[in-house]
């Protein structure tokens, strides 16, 4: 959980009253309309972001599994995969995914295989320079019993997607976007925001 920078002294290293960064952490479903609308409008800001608060703000994109959409979780295990690999890339995978997210809706991979949606994934980890080849060995499910005849063995990044799921749940996260802000939810973002107004937004807070 996030500190805000007045609250330095919660920390025990004296190093840490020197910190002065405020953390934002966004919860977004890969396949949630609402998601991609916050995403792609704040990743439009994102260069201004990163040129006016510097190290005053850390951004955080927290993986956030929908489990009413089934292939949800297939999309968040193909970005944890490239947290694996590419983790400078998480971002650019994000925003790609993002753009492309219908074409993982309910209707869009109901008669599909789970691998064939890996392959598919795995293109558009590929158009943003992560190895197709890594990546596909990270997601796929092995169609034969493994040792012990384990059916239910999960693949590569089942470890890692736990502990992404446990973040979510040790905080209570429900519906996506959610934002928090210095660890508490900060219910006054919208999806809906536009560019102007994240602008207003962070020029009152990040201060």
């Amino acid at each position: 959980m996030s500190v805000p920078p007045k609250f330095a002294g919660l920390k025990l290293t004296a190093a840490s009253f020197q910190e002065s960064h405020h953390t934002l952490e966004l919860y977004l479903d890969y396949v949630c309309p609402f998601s991609a609308k916050m995403f792609n409008t704040f990743y439009e800001l994102s260069p201004k972001i990163a040129a006016h608060y510097g190290s005053r703000l850390q951004v955080i994109l927290r993986q956030h599994i929908q489990p009413w959409h089934p292939s949800s979780t297939l999309t968040h295990e193909a970005a944890v995969a490239v947290l694996r690999l590419a983790p400078e890339k998480y971002w650019e995978f994000s925003s790609a995914l993002f753009k492309q997210q219908t074409e993982f809706f309910d209707i869009s991979v109901v008669n599909e295989t789970r691998n064939k949606t890996y392959e598919r994934l795995a293109k558009i980890a590929g158009s943003v320079g992560v190895d197709e080849g890594k990546f596909l060995d990270l997601l796929k499910i092995p169609e034969t019993p493994g040792e012990n005849g384990q059916l239910n063995a999960g693949n590569k990044v089942t470890n890692d997607l736990k502990w992404i799921i446990k973040t979510d749940r040790v905080i209570g996260v429900h519906v996506s976007p959610t934002v928090f802000f210095n660890g508490v939810e900060e219910r006054s973002i919208s999806s809906s925001f536009t560019v102007a107004q994240w602008e207003e937004w962070l020029a009152k807070n990040v201060v």
